[in-house]
């Protein structure tokens, strides 16, 4: 997906146009064709390493783009970066230009499954959760169909409004999504709730999971009394507050240990575990397996 609604609007100008307008190429580390998860290949022009007169490079990056370490890459984008090409990293891709060292003073975002364990490898950069960020010649984006609003954004910048308009209807995009709309639903439309109240505590409880906040200090957030939010939670989501929270954390915690390289321990330090055991048996508790199985899985 993330490829597709990059390269799809480029074609559907150069359709559009009756003219080419772009042209692309595809690269692979090694020059041998691509397979995604779905099964699809796709066929590789050329390999990393190879001379390359090219305006943009975007960087596809799937599964754990935090378990990519060829030296060879990352020196080759480096190269890229250094003849002015404009680099985009694109889903899991910023991690691999932030790794190579090309995003160092720049806006970036990515997605928001790799955003925990790109925060604890990059603490430093500057991250937003924004759909795609374009800061001078770097652009980075969520992927999915994230891709689709940065490709349509450049045609518009290049080639004027009409023609995005255009490229847009081709693909029954009626609304147009601005780079800094959130990548995730809105908590409400989330958890089906319409409570401010209990919205307000669970936004702090998302936002607070390696360092959790106390009972008292959410009803206070609240502007409830403790046994009032304890009925607000119960009412609303038939759990107590303690054990909304517990889940949120160990939710974060499989969604880290299936989509991340993070070690176990790093996880569960991050989801608000001090103590490794602790973390193990709530786990299993929660999902019939120790964290082991689920990395396993």
């Amino acid at each position: 997906m993330s490829y597709a609604t990059v390269i799809e609007p480029f074609r559907a100008a150069n359709n559009l146009a009756g003219r080419q307008l772009y042209r692309w190429t595809h690269i692979s580390v090694d020059g041998r064709p691509v397979c995604a998860s779905n099964g699809a290949s796709v066929l590789a022009d050329r390999a990393v390493g190879r001379p390359l007169a090219c305006d943009t490079l975007f960087v596809f990056a799937g599964g754990d783009p935090a378990a990519f370490s060829d030296v060879k890459t990352f020196a080759w984008l480096r190269r890229l970066a250094r003849s002015n090409v404009r680099l985009a990293g694109v889903s899991g891709g910023p991690f691999l230009l932030a790794r190579a060292g090309l995003l160092d003073g720049y806006r970036a975002t990515i997605h928001w499954i790799h955003r925990p364990a790109f925060l604890d490898a990059f603490p430093t950069l500057a991250i937003e959760p924004s759909l795609y960020v374009i800061d001078r010649r770097r652009l980075t984006c969520a992927g999915g169909t994230a891709g689709l609003d940065l490709a349509i954004e450049l045609i518009e910048r290049e080639h004027g409004h009409k023609l995005a308009a255009d490229v847009s209807e081709w693909f029954i995009r009626t609304e147009p999504r601005a780079a800094h709309k959130s990548q995730r639903l809105s908590l409400r439309e989330r958890v089906g709730i319409s409570d401010d109240r209990v919205l307000k505590v669970l936004a702090e409880m998302e936002a607070r999971l390696e360092e959790p906040a106390d009972r008292r200090q959410l009803a206070k957030l609240a502007g409830l009394s403790l046994r009032q939010l304890e009925r607000l939670f119960s009412a609303a989501l038939g759990e107590t507050i303690g054990e909304c929270y517990l889940r949120i954390r160990l939710e974060e915690a499989a969604e880290l240990l299936r989509n991340t390289g993070m070690t176990i321990t790093a996880v569960s330090v991050a989801c608000g575990f001090q103590n490794g055991s602790h973390f193990s048996r709530a786990f299993k508790a929660r999902f019939g397996r120790p964290p082991s199985a689920q990395r396993r899985r």
